[in-house]
């Protein structure tokens, strides 16, 4: 069970001043219809200042891919776990993220004396645990982290698109774009799509 938890919402204030090794985490995937949902950890090097680091939606794939081979480069530890598109269905999105978030945390090379989790939801871990409103906007670590979950999510999409070519995962990973939409209808569910996802499960039922 956790330690400690504790929420804090965006603008207050959160002294990191007695921790050493200071864990950030953050998830993607969360809203596509396909795909395995993505968590990633990073304890940052403060003898190594990384620029840029900001939430990884506000920045372009380029840059993205660029500040994951820095941050793998430069942090003193870090982590990518992942729950299937099987333990989404069970589990449901929510639980499925949170235990990413724990696989990721638990494989950690160096034990943190905090973590750090975006948003107000945190899974059980053995280490003081504060959740962070918009932490991927405040928190160096979380931001790191949800760069380093986004681009191997987006690895994984672009993999998925070799075996399912006409569903252009490469292009939107998963989210329920117009394209996506007409694929489903078009060429059918796939093993890879989450079939508890309201737009898949009423074309399931048709």
């Amino acid at each position: 069970m956790n330690i400690h938890s504790e929420t804090i919402n965006s603008g207050c204030g959160l002294s990191l001043d007695n921790y050493r090794l200071v864990c950030g985490v953050d998830e993607a995937g969360r809203g596509p219809l396909a795909g395995p949902v993505f968590a990633a950890c990073v304890i940052l090097d403060p003898d190594h200042k990384i620029d840029g680091l900001v939430d990884s939606k506000k920045i372009n794939e380029k840059k993205r891919d660029s500040l994951t081979v820095t941050i793998k480069k430069y942090s003193r530890a870090w982590a990518i776990a992942s729950a299937s598109v099987a333990e989404i269905d069970q589990l449901n999105i929510l639980q499925a993220s949170l235990l990413a978030m724990k696989r990721a945390v638990e494989s950690l090379s160096l034990a943190p004396d905090i973590v750090l989790i975006d948003g107000n939801q945190s899974p059980q871990l053995n280490y003081p645990v504060h959740t962070v409103i918009k932490g991927d906007s405040l928190i160096p670590e979380i931001s790191a982290a949800s760069i380093l979950a986004k681009t191997a999510r987006d690895a994984e999409m672009c993999a998925l698109h070799q075996r399912f070519p006409f569903y252009g995962f490469d292009q939107h990973k998963g989210y329920p774009t117009r394209q996506h939409i007409a694929a489903l209808r078009k060429y059918g569910i796939t093993v890879v799509h989450r079939r508890t996802f309201s737009p898949v499960r009423i074309l399931e039922m048709q």
